[in-house]
């Protein structure tokens, strides 16, 4: 296994700590091999293998394990006298096993770790009886650096390498099959399957499953597009796609698709203002190889995924990333963290006169001394206009 150092230290950094570590994200990103990797780092630092209890819910093993009194019984008879250390792996699958976490807390000298590919996992019921005693730690698909790692790349020919990570995105399993298309198509499929039917359509007892279906692709080929619910839903009417649709049910389902995490939402903020505007946010794809599947590979728009590609970094990084408005003048990203703010644009190329106009407009607009990036597949050296520095983005990619 591959060590994915970022995440592992914050597990390291959480251990012994009263909270519950909570790991979230997308579909077989990596949250499963990281609570195996955080389970070496205990054996290898003196914590024995009796005082660990590791379950993955979706072994047959443990299928007698069907609701939370029966994860009580099962932990309660492996709990040994000295502290304990708890993984359990896509534990939504168990009915109601907050009351279980909530009841080891309170009866046992235990140290809890969970994982879950949906948000119904940090539900308002779990808040409720956690309140204040969880930490999230959020895991991503692999970044373009992990992705040269976990390839064994160089650093030669890097804008081929990245071509090929916007076509198959950054799920950690593809870095194995990547050399058989059939593989890696049949590989993607799969899990697009499963996220839409599992965490979606079984999740919320959906019946229009093809209204569904019909969002997912018009967000899919929308990336980095200002979108409403209203919008959607003219849109499908408009060209009779499936039935008739409203804006209140595909509202629920753009909620539903974030809660899966294949979708993420990025609100529109006014940077002068900074209050948060209701309407036309933007949506991400949590990976450009499960798009790709949706529209076809033929169908690949290295423009809008070069902007996905950034706002999962952004998010990697531990920003806050909205989309801005300042004046009459759109800013791709917003990133904010408790130091800073940082403001980008994320453009193909700068070649042409008038899309440099634009994209430093939007930038000259922001009257602040915080960062202002563009960032571009051109390759400037040390490029600086008034201030607003011009990057490579794959060399903005691999700073950190």
């Amino acid at each position: 296994m591959i060590i994915r150092d970022k995440y592992l230290k914050r597990m390291i950094n959480a251990k012994d700590t009263e909270f519950i570590k909570v790991i979230t994200g997308v579909r077989r990103s990596g949250k499963s091999t990281l609570l195996l990797m955080f389970k070496d780092y205990l054996l290898n630092n003196n914590i024995s293998e009796d005082n660990i209890i590791y379950i993955n819910f979706e072994s047959a093993l443990y299928d007698d394990i069907k609701n939370y009194k029966d994860l009580y019984n099962y932990v309660k008879e492996k709990i040994k006298i000295d502290k304990t250390y708890l993984l359990l792996d896509e534990v939504q699958n168990v009915e109601s096993w907050e009351k279980a976490i909530n009841s080891f807390k309170v009866d046992f000298n235990i140290d809890i770790y969970i994982t879950g590919s949906n948000a119904y996992l940090l539900s308002s019921e779990l808040s409720t009886l956690l309140s204040g005693r969880y930490i999230e730690i959020k895991m991503y698909p692999l970044s373009f650096k992990e992705f040269l790692l976990f390839n064994n790349y160089d650093n030669n020919n890097l804008d081929d390498k990245f071509i090929e990570y916007l076509k198959y995105g950054g799920l950690p399993a593809i870095t194995l099959i990547k050399n058989n298309d059939e593989l890696v198509l049949s590989y993607l499929n799969d899990i697009y399957n499963t996220i839409v039917k599992k965490d979606i359509i079984d999740r919320n007892n959906i019946k229009d499953t093809a209204l569904l279906e019909n969002i997912i692709k018009y967000l899919s080929n929308n990336i980095g597009s200002p979108i409403s619910a209203t919008k959607i839903s003219a849109y499908l009417n408009s060209n009779k796609i499936g039935q008739k649709s409203n804006h209140q049910t595909i509202d629920n389902y753009l909620n539903m698709l974030e809660k899966s995490f294949i979708m993420y939402k990025a609100d529109r903020t006014d940077v002068r203002s900074k209050a948060l505007l209701k309407t036309l946010g933007k949506y991400y794809i949590s990976d450009t190889g499960i798009r790709n599947i949706i529209l076809g590979f033929r169908n690949i728009d290295e423009g809008h995924l070069l902007e996905n590609v950034v706002y999962l970094e952004l998010l990697r990084r531990g920003f806050k990333v909205n989309i801005g408005k300042s004046g009459e003048f759109e800013v791709d990203f917003v990133a904010e963290n408790p130091n800073t703010v940082k403001y980008f644009q994320v453009t193909k190329t700068l070649a042409d006169e008038n899309v440099k106009k634009r994209e430093l407009r939007s930038l000259e607009s922001i009257n602040n001394n915080y960062e202002k990036i563009i960032l571009t597949m051109d390759k400037p050296l040390n490029n600086d206009y008034n201030g607003i520095k011009i990057i490579n983005i794959i060399n903005w990619l691999l700073e950190e």
